[in-house]
């Protein structure tokens, strides 16, 4: 680090303005940013880097000193909060209840010199009026800023930041993080209050794998780690939010009430004893030097903790010293923030690779001149899909500027124009596969509202492996024993090439198919094998309908569309030829299920709209589907649905389905297993939600359930328990 480092030499200089092009530039900048933070925390889509945004920033902040009569009161710079919560003007998320933090959750000032930490130490030195300030440096964890509140070792609520003095209500969300305990350990002895504040985050492997499951399903990846986890929180359903990787580390307080924290080490200490994870390493300091040595060190380290980071934060040791030197209204005296400038590399494009990825999406990959970015050598980087390409307009032969996403996931951030060849043409991955899969020779297609091009021949052998891990997985044909490693041999050794190769495999050849390399054998066995066989047998036997439409792995069709969609259709075959789907396929928007005379006495869920009719016809139709329905013929295959019921007001009159038509959603602790009620509410033609909304019937309670009970009274939704859940039955 060196001063060399500053982001904003040279644009400080506004002794040429007149107040009237200040007022301009000021309102300009604001707008920019405005815009950016709605870019990237609202849309997901970003436009420019975090340097470049910096820049933006502390130009308008230094703009607004030197006219500090033209100052904005609603200036991005005076607003308290991280973004991530509070877009633009700093509004709370829509959805969640708002609650007023006890303590004001405050902004930390950023730095970006050397020079800058001197100027920011030498003020502490100022006024404290001391040579040597203890202060502590940890790593900037690039997430969001949350506050836990505990009273008496139990978790309260907990809350984003929002505009600093109220944030939304996220306890639900928060509940699901693993290192977020919901009880503190009594043998800690925790404060009577006790609001911890710290950093909801994505792991760098766990967001390069939840990227790629996007990719992967056709949808558009997320920015970065600190975006993901944004949207994240936002969610309003609990069940999806536990789905994806977030985790939590502390790193300050709040209201605390019963205990005393003197310095920024009894406040870890107490962590420690509570079981709760604070921030690390650590470095303590009492000198300039020392500062920027732990700096500097913390740059080098910081690549292997697992997690983003984007700088190094400050923070005066001793509390009393915090208290006198106070706050701004919008950021602390006693802490501030050094960022480091992201790491960019320039290096070559020399072509490009379509890869198809265990879902038939088609991925173009750049192959680089290999080149030395943040701690390794990196020679490929994904390029998403043609959008970003034609986005960044990028062409083989081209120098590009190569950083790590999140620190983990090597990106191309952009093109240097003025180094492109005369001769360089835009790339087109349809041209470029000739309008076929590059690994089976299928038809491709982009499916309407997906930016991904995707193989869909069922019988693709690079979708084979995972399309036989799904076929088998517990929620569609629970076939025991076929995880990963066999379906993989099973693929390998020729023995199948589409799920349905499965029911014609003999039993003799599982039991020596071979699971480990030629040299090194390892046999799968006898016993695997008859629990194979076995449980496909039970498949053919006792599956419905709705498992063997979600084993299909139909693009667009989840768990609730295969149930939606079993309940519909009599047979697979039916399912295959739909003259409902038909129909609903030709809605446009803003056309409504309810006023079309062929699909209203059906009353369609919101989970089967036109996107899946078609997703489902185009299968069918397509060579792969043909061939699925002529297999299944084969081996004499014809599941039918447990929860018929096409005409839902005929079917509850007739008491064959009690609950047909109506929607439930479950919450709080039950007498039996959630999957077990929700099996008894759909055999009965019910339908089962995971959060509440105005097309919700019933609540069914159980202890607990706070959240839910609110929204439910709030919307006018019965609930009701588990005796009365049995009467409907």
């Amino acid at each position: 680090m060196s001063s060399d480092d500053d982001l904003f030499s040279g644009a400080d200089d506004f002794s040429g303005l007149t107040p009237l092009e200040a007022r301009a530039e000021m309102a300009r900048l604001a707008a920019e940013i405005d815009r950016h933070n709605r870019l990237y925390y609202t849309e997901a889509q970003p436009e420019i880097s975090d340097r470049e945004y910096d820049a933006q920033f502390r130009r308008l902040e230094k703009l607004e000193a030197a006219f500090p009569e033209l100052a904005d009161p609603q200036s991005p710079t005076r607003r308290v909060g991280d973004t991530a919560e509070a877009p633009a003007a700093g509004p709370v998320a829509t959805g969640f209840e708002q609650i007023r933090h006890p303590v004001p959750m405050l902004s930390i000032d950023d730095l970006f010199s050397e020079g800058e930490v001197a100027d920011f130490f030498k003020r502490l030195q100022k006024n404290l009026g001391a040579e040597r300030v203890p202060v502590t440096i940890e790593p900037k964890i690039d997430g969001v800023a949350v506050s836990i509140v505990y009273r008496d070792g139990v978790l309260d609520y907990a809350a984003t930041r929002g505009d600093g003095a109220t944030g939304d209500v996220i306890t639900a969300n928060v509940r699901t993080i693993a290192s977020v305990p919901g009880r503190l350990p009594a043998s800690a002895h925790p404060p009577a209050v006790f609001e911890v504040r710290g950093e909801v985050f994505m792991t760098n492997e766990g967001f390069a794998r939840l990227n790629e499951e996007r990719d992967e399903a056709g949808l558009p990846t997320f920015a970065n780690p600190r975006n993901s986890t944004a949207g994240t929180l936002k969610l309003l359903d609990p069940a999806e939010v536990a789905k994806r990787p977030l985790d939590f580390i502390a790193h300050g307080f709040g209201l605390v009430e019963g205990a005393e924290l003197a310095s920024v080490g009894a406040f870890h200490e107490l962590l420690d004893r509570c079981g709760l994870r604070k921030n690390e390493p650590i470095w303590r300091a009492g000198t300039l030097e020392e500062i920027l040595a732990a700096i500097a060190e913390l740059d080098e380290k910081r690549h292997g903790l697992g997690h983003g980071t984007d700088g190094a934060v400050i923070k005066v040791d001793d509390r009393a010293s915090q208290e006198r030197l106070g706050a701004t209204s919008r950021a602390p005296r006693w802490a501030a923030a050094y960022k480091y400038p992201p790491e960019q590399k320039e290096t070559v494009l020399h072509s490009i690779t379509i890869q198809v990825g265990r879902t038939g999406v088609l991925t173009p990959v750049a192959e680089l001149e290999p080149v030395f970015v943040s701690g390794t050598t990196v020679r490929r980087a994904t390029l998403h899909n043609q959008d970003e390409i034609d986005r960044k307009d990028v062409r083989i032969g081209d120098t590009v500027v190569i950083e790590k996403a999140g620190e983990i996931i090597p990106s191309v951030v952009r093109v240097v124009m003025e180094k492109r060849r005369g001769d360089s043409a835009p790339f087109s991955l349809v041209e470029h596969v000739g309008h076929q899969c590059p690994s089976c020779g299928g038809p491709i297609e982009q499916p309407e509202g997906f930016v991904a091009w995707r193989c869909v021949n069922f019988a693709c052998p690079a979708q084979a492996v995972n399309r036989i891990r799904q076929f088998s997985s517990r929620k569609a044909l629970d076939i025991e024993g076929l995880g990963s490693v066999v379906a993989e041999a099973l693929v390998t050794r020729e023995l199948a090439r589409s799920p349905l190769d499965l029911f014609a495999i003999p039993e003799a050849s599982l039991a020596v198919l071979n699971l480990g390399t030629d040299e090194e054998p390892r046999m799968l066995g006898e016993k695997n094998a008859a629990k194979i066989v076995r449980t496909r047998e039970r498949a053919i036997r006792e599956m419905p309908l709705n498992r063997w439409i979600y084993a299909m792995g139909i693009p667009q069709v989840g768990e609730s569309a295969a149930l939606e969609l079993a309940r519909l259709h009599a047979g697979i075959r039916e399912l295959a030829a739909s003259e409902i789907l038909a129909e609903l396929r030709t809605l446009k928007t803003g056309d409504r299920k309810e006023d079309n005379p062929l699909l209203a006495p059906h009353r369609i869920a919101s989970e089967v709209g036109p996107a899946v009719a078609k997703s489902v016809l185009d299968f069918f139709a397509s060579n792969g589907g043909r061939a699925v329905l002529a297999r299944l013929d084969e081996l004499g295959i014809d599941p039918k649905p447990d929860n018929y019921a096409p005409l839902p007001d005929e079917a509850a009159a007739s008491g064959d389905k009690p609950l047909a038509g109506k929607t439930f959603v479950i919450t709080g602790t039950l007498s039996a297993p959630r999957d077990d009620i929700k099996a008894r509410i759909v055999a009965a033609g019910g339908k089962v939600a995971g959060s509440i909304s105005k097309n919700t019937d019933y609540l069914v309670a159980g202890e607990g359930g706070g959240s839910k009970r609110a929204k439910a009274e709030e919307l006018g939704v019965e609930v009701i328990d588990e005796a009365a859940l049995d009467a409907l039955l």
